[in-house]
């Protein structure tokens, strides 16, 4: 059954740099975005670029890992499970999202130098 479990990898790029925020419980969380790249030929023959991001969250020490070593523009790749969100706005409209809760992370290459 374990092939059964809620589980999703990606490898992309930092977007932003992690955001941490401690709750008033005292647990950690960080939050995230990662873009992931695919190309594929289109009709009149020229390679085209599809980019996808998507939101990653992170709790307790792997929160706090995240935000020391992780930079934008970082390639990672991250393994977690997706979380299905509904919330109601202030004005009262239903929203949905779904983002990426991680269990671990490797950092592939270090961040890309700016370019001048």
């Amino acid at each position: 059954m374990n092939a059964l479990r809620n589980k999703v990898s990606l490898i992309g790029r930092l977007g932003a740099e992690p955001e941490l925020v401690t709750l008033e419980s005292g647990v950690a969380f960080a939050r995230f975005t990662l873009a992931t790249n695919e190309s594929y030929k289109g009709k009149d023959g020229t390679w085209k670029e599809i980019t996808q991001w998507h939101t990653l969250k992170a709790w307790g020490k792997k929160a706090e890992n995240v935000s020391k070593v992780l930079k934008k523009g970082q390639e990672i790749v991250v393994e977690g499970k997706l979380v299905n969100e509904n919330y109601e706005t202030k004005k009262g409209e239903k929203r949905y999202g779904c983002s990426i809760e991680v269990n671990e992370f490797l950092i592939v290459s270090p961040k890309i130098a700016d370019a001048k």
